[in-house]
């Protein structure tokens, strides 16, 4: 079975408080009249601050989607290349040892793929197989990981890099009034992570024994992008809210057929992070005490939801928490159409 090594986690330099997000909008929107509901709503998120690669106020003016995509690519490979040599030294491995390297980001666009740079700053093998992930939003670093199980599988050499990159604040659409545009505003933050899967038995971190797909019938419009001339306008219907009544009885079965036990007697738990509410449904259909999700709470209130970067961010804190060899785990996320990814497995570390 394949392990996932201790992750390595980057924030961009600009850091922003909630406070000064709704000091932000409430000075660009001061006539709003929704404004007093929309900072209830941003409260509700649990978002105490959050990392931009931009300063809030340079975002504030939308210079357009060509320069927005300057600034992405200038720092998805300045960053990537960072956070991916120290994870293949977390894994105890040489750059040579990586057989396939997956990249997960939705809120840029590059062709080639960032794999393509990895590749060619890192070294890689000349044969490494490259698997971009662009479509799958928040799900796609648990979409990462299961991919690159599936690769490790079969052969005890097929070591993967994964690297997810999000830069969500580049695609802050500062003149959209919307409601719902101002609690994205404030809901996701930046962040870069890689790490490491190695296909044999010889590193600590969380072994994978298991893991599953899940899709929601007639969803799409759950999670979505509205591409303009300005780039990418996010939108979200609140029924995604109550989607994990859907998926829960998927999770406990993936649980059930691997351990024998429900996910209520599991050691740990890797949660992406969608939103307080989400993280409040898994709690109360996996029948968990709020404590348990703990990690994820922590990384929401830290860093905002950093998209497909979240399911590693929380797994670096399980590293850092007083987890036993031994101990039980589910990894989920969750994304647009809607799409549920899990994987169980034991702590070894």
């Amino acid at each position: 079975m394949s392990t996932l090594c201790l992750p390595h986690v980057m924030f961009p330099q600009h850091k922003i408080t909630q406070q000064q997000m709704v000091d932000h909008l409430e000075n660009l929107h001061a006539d709003h009249p929704r404004m007093a509901l929309a900072k209830r709503m941003i409260a509700n998120t649990e978002v105490n601050e959050r990392h931009l690669v931009l300063p809030i106020d340079e975002l504030a003016v939308h210079t357009g989607f060509t320069h927005r995509s300057i600034v992405y690519e200038r720092e998805a490979r300045q960053m990537s290349s960072a956070a991916a040599r120290q994870a293949i030294e977390n894994a105890g491995l040489q750059i040579s040892d990586i057989r396939m390297v997956i990249v997960t980001s939705c809120t840029g666009f590059m062709m080639p793929s960032l794999t393509a740079h990895l590749i060619n700053d890192l070294g890689l093998p000349n044969s490494t197989v490259q698997l971009p992930i662009a479509q799958l939003g928040c799900v796609a670093g648990a979409a990462a990981i299961n991919r690159a199980n599936d690769f490790a599988r079969l052969d005890a050499r097929n070591h993967v890099l994964i690297v997810s990159l999000e830069f969500s604040s580049l695609c802050y659409q500062p003149d959209d009034t919307k409601l719902h545009a101002f609690i994205s505003a404030a809901l996701f933050g930046d962040a870069v992570s890689a790490c490491v899967l190695r296909a044999d038995d010889q590193a600590g971190g969380f072994k994978i024994k298991k893991t599953e797909s899940f899709f929601l019938p007639k969803s799409e419009h759950y999670i979505k992008y509205d591409v303009k001339d300005t780039g990418f306008h996010f939108t979200l219907d609140k029924a995604v809210m109550n989607s994990i009544k859907d998926v829960a009885p998927v999770m406990e079965k993936l649980n059930y057929d691997s351990f024998e036990q429900n996910c209520a007697h599991n050691d740990f738990f890797i949660f992406h992070t969608g939103g307080r509410k989400i993280l409040d449904e898994l709690v109360m259909h996996l029948d968990l005490a709020s404590n348990r999700v703990a990690q994820s709470r922590s990384s929401l209130s830290e860093a905002g939801n950093i998209a497909s970067v979240v399911v590693f961010d929380v797994l670096k804190r399980q590293f850092d928490s007083n987890l036993n060899r031994g101990d039980i785990g589910l990894l989920a996320a969750f994304g647009p159409g809607f799409t549920a990814e899990m994987a169980v497995g034991e702590w070894t570390a």
